[in-house]
């Protein structure tokens, strides 16, 4: 194959381009090949699919309704995403991982890809993927031969489509043409090596057979043809119910012994997907055909090959084929049924068995249809068109042969029986004279790097998250506290600037393209791309890392959250995907490492603990008081069946973190905490307030709590130094720290933190101030938790656990270092 000029053409747009190619060819020109090799020796991550079950199976991939979850009906391309079926159904996580990362997608089988079907693709892709590019930006492959079969379209559904399509054939797409397909056209046979045979067929395959070529091919018409039953002659007609009767009544002439072996099906395996019987009836002296490559070393048979029964058994059947010197036996094969998922180590596209066909590879084969004789290949055959109905059919019958000796012809062949469509002679010469060349490879190669490199500069995918949660900030201010704004501005600052520089770096480098070689092997261009990558990552993490650190914010509004927090994992998702690449292209642009990076960040997103950003609240000192009066509102709420801003709003809750109001006087100044709130809420809060005050050494003000509008009267300082000792005294003399709390009329978490202060002289054990459970649990759970401070802590972890519980374990593992 590597002699072959279009093969190692289409090998290299394929693997070293982003080119759509449409790989084309006569009859056994090797394309089933090149897709093999394809899938063992690409490194780009790849998809296949084709239109039937049993195309699907023969190409080692899932069929086309499957992978995209598509409706069988007529897919109307002007119709709402949100009212066509089949285009909001729900994909699986894993599904929609393997098309964001997807590099190429092969349709094998393309002839028989209706245009509604591709265009459905193309929708699917941009869903997941791109949706401002052509099938989202993935690189498609197709493989066919528009001589061979057909769309299958019903008249009903032509009604619906063809006010849209010109045809039902797949150029006819909207998505085939808007993404600027290349066409490469294999024209060496491997099948046939007779110039007057292959002249004949490609006659037939253009529809314009010649006066000369009918006659010679005519020479082959034998109505009477008796084959001997030693040469192993298969009759191929047009029709299901001619070759099956056929099969029957050969089969039913024989008085030999008769043996039904019925396949076993494991796992998911379609019906419609079967590659043989379930239940296959065979007789010595059948002629059958292998309808499986030999999957053992021996390589004994193949798909196509013709031969006798000569012995039957419980589990295997004997076959000798007229060239071969030697028995074949024969035992059940398994055809595999496959579904596509993204290996949790390596992050590859894998293929995983998710269903097995098991049975004889073997099928009667006195007669088949034209239909299932595509992709075969025959010594000696009877072919019957006389019934031709359809576009392609007596080509493909014709071109299963390996030669015209082989060929026995049961009606004459006239251009009556050459059904072709026109517009696909049409599209096939356009594409023909315009097929591409070296120069144009190279253009290609170039201007995919190019576009793998301005990838790579790409800011412009922030903008929108960045503009939207600034959006929501700017409309709802009131219910929002925290640092919002000036981070993000901060953001979109740089994120403007870098736009213009890469716009700028693009310009240049496609310049210098156009007298230099591909970015990957111009030195010059490796060059400012290093320098390049060194700038983008020092304004990254300098202005767009270190913004994204300080933002943090706080609401009471479950919406507003939600959303904010979904825009703002979308910049943190971009930024370590960006850094990601950066990373691992600092020593030069290399187009395998960009393609690895591209699939790996897919996965960022799915690796990286989620951090509740409400809980960093830049702006406060006090986060600890924050998130306790948090809690104390949480538990009112719940227990009087109220919304939390009913409690106070979240913007009280900020000011009393700020103020650190201590009486009701005070309290009641708060913004939005009024005297009806301070009544019913202020001791349970003015206790947090003080007991942590306490706990802290903060001074405060205070005021008579007799009357709110009674001058405030000085509170007595504090005493110092003894109350950690009074607390621990009554500790010892055999109250719990609740009871303490009550009799020294302070915050129970004030007492433990005075307790606490005793561990480390062994006055105190840390299991008497928490279950000894939870001191164990936190043991492991601490160190292998990520976090800025408690409060980031509390929410990365399970609610039963109490800020006292957490500043305990905290301070046993920080004196145990």
């Amino acid at each position: 194959m590597t002699e072959n000029r279009e093969l190692d053409l289409a090998w290299n747009f394929v693997n070293n381009t982003d080119r759509n190619v449409f790989l084309t060819g006569k009859a056994g020109t090797g394309k089933t090949t090149f897709l093999r090799k394809l899938k063992m020796k690409s490194l780009k991550r790849m998809v296949v699919v084709a239109p039937t079950g049993v195309a699907a199976i023969n190409a080692k991939g899932v069929t086309i309704h499957s992978f995209f979850q598509m409706p069988f009906g007529p897919l109307l391309p002007d119709a709402d995403s949100s009212t066509n079926s089949g285009f909001n159904r729900k994909f699986s996580k894993n599904k929609i991982n393997i098309i964001k990362s997807l590099d190429l997608l092969v349709i094998d089988e393309i002839s028989m890809v209706r245009a509604d079907l591709l265009d459905g693709i193309d929708r699917v892709l941009r869903r997941f993927k791109n949706r401002n590019k052509v099938f989202g930006g993935v690189q498609v492959l197709m493989i066919g031969d528009l001589q061979q079969l057909s769309p299958i379209i019903k008249e009903d559904e032509w009604e619906l489509l063809k006010s849209f399509y010109k045809n039902g054939f797949f150029f006819s797409s909207q998505a085939y043409m808007q993404c600027d397909a290349i066409t490469i056209e294999l024209n060496h046979i491997y099948r046939q090596d007779n110039p007057k045979f292959i002249k004949i067929l490609n006659e037939i395959r253009t529809n314009a057979l010649t006066q000369a070529s009918a006659e010679e091919l005519n020479k082959r018409f034998q109505p009477d043809f008796v084959p001997d039953e030693k040469e192993g002659y298969i009759s191929l007609t047009t029709h299901n119910n001619k070759a099956e009767h056929t099969n029957n009544a050969e089969l039913d002439k024989l008085k030999t012994e008769e043996r039904t072996y019925n396949a076993v099906v494991e796992g998911k395996f379609p019906e419609y997907a079967y590659p043989n019987k379930e239940e296959l009836t065979l007789k010595v002296g059948a002629q059958v055909m292998f309808i499986k490559n030999d999957s053992s070393t021996e390589k004994r048979y193949f798909n196509g090959k013709i031969g006798k029964v000569i012995h039957l058994d419980k589990s295997e059947v004997i076959v000798h084929c007229q060239e071969d010197d030697f028995n074949i036996v024969t035992t059940p094969e398994v055809w595999e049924n496959i579904n596509y998922t993204v290996d949790k180590e390596t992050k590859a596209i894998t293929e995983n068995k998710i269903g097995s066909y098991t049975q004889m590879p073997l099928r009667l084969a006195w007669s088949i249809t034209i239909h299932k004789s595509q992709g075969l290949t025959f010594e000696k055959a009877i072919i019957d068109a006389q019934g031709a109905f359809a576009h392609g059919q007596t080509y493909v019958a014709l071109s299963r042969c390996k030669s015209l000796e082989g060929l026995v012809l049961k009606s004459k062949i006239s251009s009556n029986h050459i059904i072709s469509d026109n517009q696909v002679l049409s599209f096939s010469k356009t594409a023909e004279e315009n097929q591409p060349d070296e120069n144009i490879l190279k253009a290609s190669q170039s201007e995919f790097q190019l576009n793998l490199i301005a990838e790579l500069f790409d800011f412009y995918k922030f903008l929108h998250p960045i503009g939207r949660i600034l959006d929501i900030y700017y409309k709802n201010r009131t219910s929002i506290e925290g640092q919002v704004e000036a981070p993000l501005n901060t953001m979109k600052s740089c994120v403007t600037e870098l736009l213009k520089v890469a716009n700028a770096f693009k310009a240049q480098l496609k310049t210098l393209s156009e007298t230099l070689e591909a970015p990957e092997s111009s030195p010059e261009i490796q060059d400012r791309f290093i320098k390049a990558v060194g700038y983008f990552v020092e304004q990254t993490r300098l202005h767009l890392s270190s913004a994204a650190k300080t933002f943090g914010f706080t609401t009471d509004n479950k919406t507003i959250e939600k959303d904010i927090i979904k825009q703002f994992d979308t910049i943190e998702e971009l930024l370590a995907s960006k850094l990601l690449y950066f990373e691992g292209l600092t020593t030069g642009f290399n187009v395998t490492t960009f393609l690895e990076l591209r699939a790996k960040s897919v996965f960022l997103a799915k690796e990286k603990p989620k951090k509740p950003r409400k809980t960093v609240i830049d702006g406060t000192t006090n986060l600890e008081l924050f998130e306790l009066l948090r809690e104390l509102r949480n538990e009112i709420a719940k227990q009087e069946d109220l919304a939390h801003f009913q409690v106070f709003t979240q913007k009280a809750l900020y000011d009393m973190c700020e103020t650190l109001p201590t009486n009701k006087q005070e309290l009641i100044q708060v913004n939005g905490m009024g005297k009806v709130r301070v009544e019913k809420y202020g001791n349970a809060i003015l206790e947090v307030i003080r007991g942590y005050c306490d706990e802290h050494d903060i001074e405060t003000s205070a005021a008579s709590e007799i009357d709110f509008f009674e001058d405030p009267k000085p509170k007595p300082k504090r005493q110092k130094g003894d109350t950690k000792k009074i607390s621990l005294d009554l500790f010892k003399a055999g109250k719990s720290p609740d009871a303490i709390a009550l009799e020294r009329d302070l915050n129970v978490n004030t007492v433990i933190g005075h307790l606490a202060s005793f561990i480390s002289l062994g006055d105190v054990k840390i299991t008497d101030l928490m279950p000894e459970a939870h001191y164990k649990e936190l043991k492991s759970i601490i160190p292998k938790t990520k976090f800025e401070n408690l409060s980031d802590l509390k929410h990365q972890i399970d609610d039963k656990y109490t800020y006292g519980e957490l500043r305990l374990v905290l301070d046993s593992l920080n004196n145990q270092k």
